[in-house]
């Protein structure tokens, strides 16, 4: 009988669904521990890579006038000068260590990424100086 009162007493006062509470707890707490350990632990190394290419920036369209180029044989240096439509750059200098005709050519060529044609063209009108 001294146990069904003291279950009375605990039935009325709810206890029952209370002291399960504490156990619950320390589970939910060694269990998050074990879970946290074992993210922790593993390692960070990922499947997937990035491949950046810095060469590959795009460079804006840019219409180009005209291409004049001095050539100076005595100091081995040619001066190039393009001149360009856009309103935000209006004009490129170039110095190329380079006195051939041709090889100035295919230098302007590959630093403006044009065809050696355009090139040409654009350049046909424009009068080449040679000091000597």
């Amino acid at each position: 009988m001294i146990q069904s009162r003291w279950f009375k007493i605990l039935h009325s006062l709810g206890l029952e669904f209370w002291l399960p509470l504490p156990l619950l707890g320390l589970a939910f707490w060694v269990g998050s521990g074990f879970v946290m350990d074992w993210v922790i632990s593993r390692s960070n190394q990922t499947t997937k890579y990035l491949k950046v290419d810095s060469q590959s920036t795009k460079q804006p369209n840019i219409i180009i006038m005209s291409i004049k180029a001095e050539i100076n044989k005595s100091q081995g240096i040619s001066k190039v000068k393009v001149k360009t439509v856009s309103s935000v750059l209006q004009a490129l200098e170039f110095e190329f260590p380079i006195t051939e005709l041709t090889l100035l050519e295919a230098a302007i060529s590959q630093e403006l990424r044009l065809p050696i044609e355009n090139v040409r063209e654009l350049m046909q009108n424009k009068n080449i100086e040679k000091s000597e």
